[in-house]
């Protein structure tokens, strides 16, 4: 498969991952002591970013699900065909790399490390959330495109016969 393909399957899967990996963040954020229920990393980094004449929260959103694009679209390049663990792995990888690394090189939030650690809990679950449904998006996709979707077939009888008579 061409890089390029790899790239763009890559991304839909990450950004359809970033999907249950909101929904669990909204939910054990929910489960957080009062004091630990401030706005988690997605929407404290978003407030850095231009909001595009959004809301701060749909703003918030729009960043958090383009990331998980572009860090799938990494992982469809890299990702070893054969490791079932490949996704989780990832995700862990994403977290470290971000909330240990180039987020508080860049001074846009404090390292993971001077965070609550049922916070930290908290966003490594949805980030091995997020990694599994990436590796298993991307496969899906990869079997879409050699399956469902590689084939060129002819129309549908009823199409055929409307195609025929003009439309």
């Amino acid at each position: 498969m061409k890089a390029g393909d790899r790239l763009v399957l890559g991304a839909l899967a990450g950004v359809a991952a970033t999907l249950p990996m909101t929904m669990a963040m909204r939910r054990l954020h929910g489960r957080l002591p009062n004091k630990e229920r401030y706005p988690l990393p997605p929407r404290e980094i978003s407030a850095n970013l231009p909001h595009l004449g959004l809301t701060a929260p749909t703003a918030t959103l729009l960043h958090h699900f383009a990331y998980g694009g572009a860090a799938g679209a990494a992982f469809g390049l890299l990702r070893p065909r054969s490791a079932r663990l490949a996704g989780p792995l990832f995700g862990i990888g994403v977290w470290v790399a971000s909330y240990l690394g180039w987020i508080p090189v860049l001074g846009i939030l404090r390292p993971a490390t001077l965070h609550p650690a049922r916070r930290n809990a908290l966003m490594l679950a949805v980030h091995l959330v997020w990694g599994a449904g990436l590796a298993t998006g991307l496969r899906e996709l990869e079997q879409a495109r050699r399956t469902s979707f590689s084939r060129v077939a002819s129309p549908a009888p009823v199409l055929k016969d409307r195609l025929a008579e003009g439309g």
